[in-house]
């Protein structure tokens, strides 16, 4: 939302009795590591034994009250960018079958780990209308959100949406995961589609994300400067992917 994280506190559930101090160990690692990347400080935290693991950090920040990017404010005429590939839900699905390349799964992990950091930084320098990130309800449910909120039409050109590599390949396969499937027919209602669509592109569209990228939207004079220096950043797979047309109760266009 255009915010500066300050500081950090680890959450962690731990199963004490089940795994090693170890693993506990390399995630608190991990994650004091993405901390400090992202500029913040950690200033303490909260651990329970649990029999489920689970971890996550609460993050206080600061952002101007009038630079705050929402979901709700994307305008017709914008176009759309995607900072981020999609595809980490059915790879993770299709690495705990054993199916994934070695390449495929080190690929899954490095964009898993990369933070919007650095997206973010580049984007704050145009004059972004509505912004959110794509992570559970897969960049279908999340576009959804963002035309609902400001009352407009989203249409994606499905061909311009950056794919993570094997992904079509295992979605043909059948490894989608559940919760893709659920934001599937969550937005059925709500979604158009124009001419013929691979539905295994459909099942991408909903892929539920883990640290997926920004989608933004943005006036159509800054839109290929701003994905030029998101280029010249590393951020390579970043994309413009649709538009934002007419007034409406919240539409999503597939074409």
């Amino acid at each position: 939302m255009g915010g500066r994280p300050i500081t950090a506190m680890n959450i962690v559930c731990f199963p004490i009795g089940k795994l090693d101090k170890s693993i506990l160990k390399e995630i608190l690692r991990g994650g004091l590591e993405k901390i400090y990347e992202a500029g913040a400080a950690l200033a303490g935290g909260h651990s329970v034994d649990d029999l489920e693991l689970k971890y996550g950090l609460s993050v206080t920040g600061l952002v101007h009250p009038d630079r705050v990017w929402a979901n709700a404010g994307a305008k017709p005429g914008d176009v759309l960018i995607l900072t981020k590939p999609l595809g980490t839900g059915i790879l993770a699905t299709a690495i705990k079958a054993g199916l994934a390349s070695a390449a495929a799964e080190a690929a899954a992990i490095e964009l898993m780990a990369t933070l919007n950091k650095q997206a973010a930084e580049v984007l704050l320098l145009y004059p972004v209308h509505g912004c959110t990130d794509i992570t559970g309800f897969g960049l279908l449910g999340h576009a959804l959100e963002m035309a609902q909120a400001s009352r407009v039409t989203l249409t994606i050109e499905t061909a311009e949406v950056p794919i993570m590599a094997e992904v079509l390949d295992h979605a043909g396969m059948g490894l989608v995961p559940a919760g893709s499937y659920a934001n599937r027919n969550f937005c059925a209602s709500s979604v158009r589609e124009t001419g013929t669509i691979d539905p295994l592109l459909l099942d991408v569209m909903a892929d539920a994300q883990t640290s997926g990228g920004l989608l933004v939207s943005l006036p159509p004079e800054v839109a290929a400067r701003a994905l030029e220096n998101l280029h010249a950043a590393g951020i390579e797979q970043s994309a413009i992917i649709g538009r934002v047309s007419e007034r409406s109760r919240g539409i999503v266009e597939l074409r």
